[in-house]
């Protein structure tokens, strides 16, 4: 994810995507629909990108952008107005994400402060639901999964959704690998019927199973870099579908 100190990431980039690189079957990468030969392009951004050229953006693609809000209960992207009102004004759907930190501070604590800074959410088609960004921990290699059991995850993950839903009426989209998520989860399936999959894959070489539960993606964080700025990432489905998503349905 598009973090304001970036962790290790493998840089092996997907040269093209198309659909013969999304139609991987339902139990790996799920296919795109037909009504989504050309699936929207989107992209996710932190304070690494400063003040993005939004119209630039929209000419070169852009559909929907999720941006950095907050990490942990102590940090809001500087940016955040510029980024999110700014993409807005552009005419691209977006949204705000949280970096999580379950060390930190309880799933419900880092939720309600996320929503008091960024992570709201209206039904105007505009703005899609608040995301959970929960990965490997970047400042201690130790401790990985933050040093939670896999329950101790699992229940840090329900609190922040409980609470989110309780003060925006949305469940989030989590963000995710596949290997965190049946690392640090245990491979848990609580949360595949009612919080869309964000997936995070960007090595080809590893386009492989969904995290336990999902049977489709709905976002695809496919690589680091590209025409955007930021992540580059697809919407599973049809611009019509994409603005029906953030409504809320």
């Amino acid at each position: 994810m598009a973090r304001d100190r970036k962790p290790f990431r493998r840089r092996t980039r997907v040269t093209a995507v198309c659909a013969a690189a999304l139609a991987i079957g339902a139990s790996a990468l799920a296919e795109v629909p037909a009504s989504a030969a050309s699936p929207p392009k989107g992209h996710d951004v932190s304070s690494h990108q400063k003040n993005v050229d939004w119209s630039g953006a929209k000419a070169r693609g852009a559909r929907f952008v999720y941006v950095k809000a907050t990490e942990s209960t102590n940090y809001r992207n500087p940016y955040f107005s510029q980024q999110y009102n700014g993409a807005r004004t552009a005419g691209i759907i977006r949204g705000a994400y949280h970096f999580a930190l379950p060390n930190k501070s309880s799933g419900a604590t880092q939720a309600a402060y996320f929503v008091r800074n960024g992570g709201r959410w209206s039904a105007d088609g505009w703005t899609l639901p608040p995301a959970l960004d929960i990965e490997y921990n970047p400042y201690d290699s130790r401790h990985k999964c933050y040093g939670l059991s896999k329950a101790g995850m699992v229940n840090w993950i329900k609190s922040f959704s409980n609470e989110l839903k309780q003060l925006t009426g949305r469940r989030p989209v989590i963000y995710t690998t596949t290997h965190w998520w049946n690392k640090c989860t245990g491979g848990s399936r609580a949360f595949a019927s009612d919080h869309a999959l964000w997936i995070a894959r960007h090595d080809s070489a590893d386009a492989g199973s969904l995290p336990a539960g999902w049977s489709f993606w709905t976002f695809w964080q496919y690589d680091n870099s590209g025409g955007l700025p930021g992540d580059q990432n697809l919407f599973n489905g049809s611009q019509a579908q994409l603005r029906t998503f953030a409504r809320g349905h």
